[in-house]
């Protein structure tokens, strides 16, 4: 009895760890999206970077308003036996002067 009640923490736990790499993956991928943004990249390559360092299956999303360039990075990790858990990162940069 203790040991699939212990399994199953540890499979939880593991699916925690995963969701928050995840997570991080998101957030820096949308830096790098918006920074290549920012600098004047066109918006297909700055797609292409962001999902270069983003999580399998990504969604990258980029928009520039107000002198910003924004972007935002979705994934759906599997937390446990198929059980999705969806995570994002933003990030916005201010557009450089010329671009």
């Amino acid at each position: 009895m203790v040991l699939p009640a212990l399994l199953l923490v540890l499979g939880v736990a593991l699916g925690a760890v995963q969701a928050a790499s995840a997570q991080l993956s998101c957030a820096d991928a949308a830096r790098v999206g918006a920074r290549a943004l920012a600098r004047g990249e066109p918006h297909d390559r700055a797609r292409a970077l962001a999902l270069s360092a983003a999580p399998a299956g990504a969604d990258v999303r980029l928009a520039e308003d107000g002198g910003m360039a924004r972007v935002t990075v979705r994934a759906e990790p599997l937390l446990g036996p198929g059980i999705p858990l969806p995570v994002d990162g933003s990030a916005a940069v201010p557009l450089e002067p010329g671009s």
